[in-house]
């Protein structure tokens, strides 16, 4: 089979608390790695930031994006650079650098080890969208492309070429994953009047 999906609903998502806040671990992969042992591949999570300064925990060989989901905040990348996230924004760093948040809010994070690339990005659907995989571009390296959907105001359907349709409410993590060669589309289903503001996880691995 080329194709899989997995709903990790909200309740099964595994809280934590750190220095400057509360953070919703919402899938790692493989399943059975920690994040405390840094044994993962890659990582999706949220979190609020309850402080107006905190500094981030250094993460040697892992690669970092986030993405603010409400407030703002300025990023303070020591030796590097500084840069200010205002909503859907998104900054990519090194996980080993001395990085200092400044600003209350609540954002999205996408960690990912030296065997993968990913990408962070902001979906907005008003009926339907059809979203194409794209490992092909990617077949020299990676074997598997997981699509992670994740929805800030109400529930959605994801549907396959094939008819298979799945469920996801607000707060779930809805998980596509694509082997290498995998031809079809998907289609996420906006089943509500309100435009949904789905966020979306790309990892290659």
């Amino acid at each position: 089979m080329t194709c899989k999906i997995k709903i990790i609903k909200e309740q099964g998502q595994k809280i934590n608390k750190w220095s400057g806040g509360i953070t919703n671990q919402l899938y790692i992969y493989p399943e059975n790695s920690s994040y405390e042992e840094r044994n993962f591949k890659w990582r999706i999570s949220s979190a609020i930031v309850e402080l107006e300064k905190s500094e981030f925990t250094k993460l040697p060989n892992i690669k970092r994006k986030i993405m603010v989901l409400d407030g703002e905040l300025l990023l303070s990348h020591q030796n590097h650079y500084d840069k200010k996230l205002e909503k859907f924004e998104v900054d990519s760093f090194s996980g080993d650098w001395n990085t200092i948040s400044y600003g209350k809010a609540t954002d999205f994070n996408l960690m990912t080890s030296k065997d993968c690339t990913g990408e962070l990005r902001y979906i907005n659907v008003k009926s339907e969208i059809n979203l194409e995989p794209k490992i092909n571009l990617n077949d020299n390296c990676y074997r598997y492309e997981f699509n992670c959907f994740y929805s800030l105001n109400g529930g959605f359907k994801i549907k396959l070429e094939n008819g298979n349709i799945l469920q996801a409410e607000q707060g779930d993590l809805a998980i596509v994953k694509f082997k290498k060669g995998f031809k079809e589309n998907l289609t996420l289903i906006n089943s509500k009047e309100e435009e949904l503001n789905i966020i979306e996880s790309i990892v290659y691995y």
